[in-house]
Formats: structure tokens, C-alpha cells, sequence
């Protein structure tokens, strides 16, 4: 298979960094329990993670391509792996939050060298939307191994223990792993050498037209909210069956890997089915689906509901409807990511891979802030209520993006014509 070295590679950095992002809504949790935080301060794990990768990501993008997509993963994959080594020596909610720093702005890295790679390594838009759902589908069952992983160090007996954090031992290792495949895999960037080439000043103004862009600022608008919903709803979602269904944490933690799994199953579902039917319809059908699920689920969520579950068997209904909603959600970001990319040129994609991730850090730390303090306030089925704000907001948003898309497809296609 044509690249399948730097797929491999790129399916298994994904993955390792899906745990290590992805571990903050456990990290919400135990803090909470280690270290005796509030859930309005706890929620600040987010932000350290999402302001790092909005940070990193606007320091890069404009010259990513000087530094090379493979060696910037390299970068990324070497110094998590040294930070994953020795967190678990430091146990504080400071060091907790210094460790989602330095994830995040690895991430940044690994996010933007990825998708950059993956309009490099396929031939044309179909494939492109194909590979992005898949290797997003990736992602999430590194998320769903999380929750196995997390859950196997945590202990019930003792809720201040600090054992949690053994689990990034795990992590470093993963880490080291993905860096050596990296390492021994080869990537030809001779189609961004181009770029690469162009002085600072000239790439920072490229930069600035795409933003500006109308179809660019409404899929940005997009992105945005998108995250806010499935960050506000995956960083929550322990301390929601912990809380709220009252499940131990183990369980609760283990039980948050329903979503991961059916968001796993809906990007790989839609990998196949955004080759035959029209993005838009598909993604506006699945947000008023997910609504209909959270109207369903919340009724459901009592406060005494989870009171005597011990194990999978005896949890509420709740605790497996409502994680279902990713099966819903799971197309809508790769997807709505691989139709503004392809409409780019690929020297182009290093840069809208460095807006994309921006957006989607501010998204997760709006969504973040604003569940864990209505959490902490109105409780936890007002949290999710609320994600049916954004949705009615993102169909919105689609809406527009689908029209402009269209208005500038055309716009390219006349200006080719030589109207």
C-alpha cells in the first residue's frame, strides 16, 4: 500500500495523543478528589490545555512548513514523552495543570503536521474526507482506551490516592513508541517546499487573507461550536455519572468510554457514507438527532438513580443513553475540516490546520468554563441541557458555510473559465 508506513505512523500518533488530550476529563475528576478542588476550578484544566494549543498553534502555523510536518511530530512525540516520565514524581494540581500545557502544545504540533500530511498523502477529495473521518475514528478509540487505562489505576478505597497519575508511565512509553516509528518511516514534503521557501512577513499575510475569508470565518464559526459541545459534554461526563448518576469512580470513569466508543463507530460509519451522500444533509441531520437524544436522556438522570450501582449491570439507563450522543456528533469535525481543506491549495492546508486548531482550543475552553461552572451552580443536567444551545447555533452556522462553500466553488470555477 502507497504510504502506508507514514498512514501507520500518523494513525498511531493520533491515537497516543487522543489519551493524553483526552485524559483531562478524567484529570477534572480525580483532582477533585486528590487534591480537594472545586469543580469551577478543576474545569481550568481545559483552558491550560486549550490556550497552550491556540498559543503553539498561532506561533507555528505560519512556518510549520520551515520546520518540516515529520520533524514536528518528532519534536512533539520526544518531549511529551520525557513530560509523561515525570509527572507521576510531582503529584499537585499545579503540576496536573503544567502537564495539560505541555500536552496542548505538543498536540499543536501533532494536529497540524497531520492534517497537513494527510492532503500530501491522498489523492484527491473523496479520499481525503475518507482518511480524515478514519483516522478521527482513531482518535476516539485511543479516547475509549483511555477510560481502561485511567480506570485501572484509580482507587475507589482510597479517593485521595494519587495513583492515577501512574497511568502516564503508560503513556510514556506509547509515546516513545510512536516517536521510533516516526523516526524509521519517510514522508516526501517536496509539495509544501514552495512555502516553506516564502519569507515570515509574506506567509503571516497569506495567513491573514484566508481568515478573512467569508466560507473561512463560517467554518471557524462552525468548528467552534462543535467543540464547545463535545468538549463541554466528553470533560464532563465522569463527573456527571460520579456526581450527578452517582456511580464510583471507577465505574463513572469506565462508563465515559460509551462515548468515545460510539463516536469511535460513528466516524468510521461516516467514512463510508460521506462518500455517497451530500456532508451538509448528513451533519444537520445528525445535530437534530443528538437534540432529540439529550430531550430523551436528561428526564432519565436522577439524583438517586445510580445509588446502588456497583458494577455495568446495575447503572442507570441514563448512563448508556446519553453517551450515545457521540454516535451522533462523531462526523460533523472531520467532515466539515476536510471540506475546507480541499477546497485549499496544499501548501495552504499548514496554515487553515493552524486556524482550525485555535478555534477548536478556544471552543474547548468556552465549552469547558461553561459547563463546569453551570454545573457547580444549576447542577448537572442543566450542563447538558445547555449543549442544546450551540446546536441550534452550529445548524446555524452550517447552514451558511454550505452556502458560501458553494458561492466560492463557483467563484473558482468561473475564474478558471476565464469569465
Amino acid at each position: 500500500m502507497h504510504n502506508w508506513k507514514i498512514k501507520v505512523s500518523l494513525f498511531l500518533n493520533y491515537f497516543v495523543f487522543a489519551i493524553l488530550l483526552n485524559s483531562s476529563g478524567i484529570a477534572i475528576l480525580q483532582v477533585q478528589n486528590s487534591f480537594g478542588v472545586s469543580k469551577g476550578s478543576a474545569a481550568w484544566i481545559d483552558p491550560c490545555k486549550d490556550f497552550s494549543i491556540a498559543i503553539m498553534s498561532f506561533l507555528v502555523s505560519s512556518y510549520i512548513t520551515k520546520i518540516g510536518y515529520r520533524r514536528a511530530m518528532l519534536i512533539a512525540l520526544g518531549a511529551i514523552a520525557g513530560i509523561c516520565f515525570i509527572i507521576p514524581n510531582v503529584p499537585s494540581f499545579f503540576a496536573v495543570k503544567l502537564l495539560f500545557i505541555a500536552v496542548g502544545a505538543c498536540f499543536a504540533l501533532i494536529k497540524m503536521s497531520v492534517y497537513s500530511t494527510i492532503g500530501i498523502i491522498t489523492k484527491d477529495s473523496k479520499e481525503h474526507i475518507s482518511f480524515m473521518n478514519f483516522i478521527e475514528s482513531f482518535f476516539m478509540i485511543g479516547n475509549l482506551t483511555l477510560y481502561f487505562v485511567f480506570s485501572s489505576f484509580v482507587d475507589n478505597n482510597n479517593p485521595q490516592s494519587t495513583n492515577w497519575l501512574n497511568a502516564y508511565y503508560v503513556l510514556g512509553i506509547l509515546s516513545l513508541l510512536a516517536f521510533l516509528l516516526l523516526l524509521s518511516s519517510v514522508l516526501d514534503e517536496s509539495a509544501i517546499k514552495s512555502e516553506a521557501e516564502k519569507p515570515i512577513t509574506e506567509q503571516l499575510s497569506d495567513m491573514l487573507k484566508l481568515f478573512l475569508k467569508p466560507v473561512v470565518l463560517a467554518f471557524l464559526a462552525s468548528a467552534f461550536l462543535y467543540v464547545l459541545i463535545e468538549q463541554s459534554i466528553q470533560n464532563f461526563l465522569p463527573t456527571f455519572n460520579n456526581k450527578v448518576l452517582l456511580l464510583p469512580a471507577t465505574l463513572s470513569i469506565q462508563m465515559g468510554s460509551i462515548l468515545a466508543g460510539s463516536t469511535a463507530l460513528g466516524r468510521f460509519l461516516a467514512g463510508i457514507v460521506l462518500k455517497k451522500l451530500n456532508w451538509f444533509y448528513v451533519l444537520v441531520a445528525c445535530l437534530l438527532l443528538a437534540a432529540t437524544l439529550v430531550l430523551i436522556a436528561m428526564p432519565l438522570a436522577k439524583e438517586e438513580t445510580g445509588t446502588a450501582a456497583t458494577g455495568w449491570l446495575s447503572a442507570p439507563i441514563a448512563a448508556y443513553i446519553f453517551p450515545l450522543i457521540g454516535l451522533l456528533l462523531a462526523p460533523i469535525y472531520p467532515a466539515i475540516n476536510s471540506v475546507i481543506l480541499t477546497s485549499l491549495p496544499k501548501t495552504h492546508h499548514g496554515f487553515m490546520s493552524g486556524l482550525i486548531i485555535i478555534f477548536s482550543a478556544i471552543g474547548g475552553t468556552v465549552g469547558s468554563l461553561l459547563t463546569g461552572n453551570i454545573f457547580d451552580v444549576y447542577g448537572g443536567q442543566a450542563a447538558f441541557y445547555f449543549s442544546l444551545v450551540p446546536m441550534a447555533l452550529l445548524i446555524m452556522c452550517l447552514f451558511f458555510f454550505n452556502k458560501l462553500k458553494k458561492g466560492n466553488d463557483v467563484a473558482e470555477f468561473n475564474t478558471m473559465a476565464g469569465h
